[in-house]
């Protein structure tokens, strides 16, 4: 199930290597050029651009924001939460949407310290600014879930599904936040008020994504595939396929996903098509599906993709590859601590 992260920082593209004199010397030369290397994950780089952006007086906020950045990707919070308040520093009076987008990264450092209170008292800052900022009153909320304060958590999952009670994702957000803490009962409640209203103008799509949520994939097989039939999108098909996964139709599921990736290559699509293929020990297909989605340049499940990759090497028995693909992964995503448990155990093999 492809569920909608919180909490995180997402940077994407391929890695590539660059030196500080490739950093420019205009006016906001180095910090464009730090940008474009968290991109592409090449933090350490970055970090000499944001160096060379405050010797050149450049922008002191979004320096220290870059740098904060960077700091994430590397993983030290206590430096990216330094540098973000650094940012912050600069800021006056005259609040502007920089400010809340610091705010969120600040908080995202806190929560990662295990700092929660403090990020729950960013969020609290956002909120009294912006009472409609749903997006707070949801994080705040996955924070009182982890910290068994369920009376708040709900408080606050309330209060932002009252802000846009259309936002459907937000609904998911909050069930699959609530379902990975052991609340799925709380979680169910703001999908099936969603069916219980009979909402003629609620769409096939997400009239079948609440029935598949709440576990009624029959239900949800049969909305899905209405909605595939006025608009095959990628996502429609994603869920359909996942869907007859469900329902124990592993075959079906890899023909849904196979018609679509015939007329439209899609990583998401290629990484349903490789996990389903994984299932009914279809290995070398499984690969080929990860790898495919893997050399479409710039998609937003390269992490994902790659990380099945190795998975499907050592289904297939090739330890060797795994481990040396593993060690890469790792360089790259060196948060990931179920990778770094999966290293410990090929250097095992």
């Amino acid at each position: 199930m492809i569920k909608l992260k919180y909490m995180t920082m997402v940077l994407l593209c391929s890695l590539c290597m660059a030196v500080l004199p490739a950093c420019g010397t205009g006016k906001q030369e180095n910090i464009d050029q730090g940008m474009k290397l968290i991109e592409q994950l090449n933090y350490e780089e970055a970090l000499k651009c944001f160096d060379a952006a405050l010797l050149n007086k450049e922008d002191a906020r979004l320096s220290y924001r870059g740098q904060g950045l960077a700091y994430m990707g590397l993983t030290e919070y206590d430096k990216a939460a330094e540098y973000l308040e650094k940012a912050l520093s600069y800021s006056d009076f005259n609040v502007e949407q920089m400010d809340f987008d610091i705010n969120y990264y600040l908080a995202t450092a806190y929560y990662k310290l295990g700092e929660l209170d403090k990020a729950k008292a960013v969020y609290d800052s956002i909120t009294a600014l912006r009472p409609k900022e749903k997006t707070a009153y949801y994080l705040k909320g996955v924070i009182e879930i982890e910290q068994g304060d369920q009376e708040a958590a709900k408080a606050d999952f309330d209060k932002a599904v009252e802000i846009e009670p259309q936002d459907y994702d937000m609904r998911i957000n909050i069930f699959c936040s609530c379902a990975e803490n052991g609340l799925q009962e709380l979680g169910e409640g703001y999908l099936q008020t969603v069916l219980d209203n009979d909402d003629k103008k609620l769409s096939d799509y997400n009239r079948g994504r609440m029935s598949f949520y709440l576990g009624d994939y029959n239900s949800a097989r049969n909305s899905l595939e209405k909605a595939k039939d006025s608009n095959a999108g990628v996502d429609v098909v994603s869920l359909l396929g996942q869907t007859y996964e469900k329902l124990g139709d592993y075959n079906y599921a890899a023909s849904v996903y196979s018609n679509y990736l015939s007329n439209t290559p899609d990583a998401q699509i290629y990484n349903q098509l490789g996990l389903c293929d994984l299932k009914i020990g279809e290995y070398e297909a499984a690969l080929n599906a990860f790898q495919a989605g893997i050399a479409i340049e710039g998609n937003e499940l390269m992490q994902v993709l790659k990380f099945n990759e190795i998975v499907a090497y050592e289904y297939l028995g090739d330890f060797k590859q795994a481990t040396v693909l593993m060690q890469k992964y790792i360089s790259t995503y060196p948060d990931d601590a179920k990778a770094q448990r999966e290293y410990e155990f090929l250097q095992t093999r």
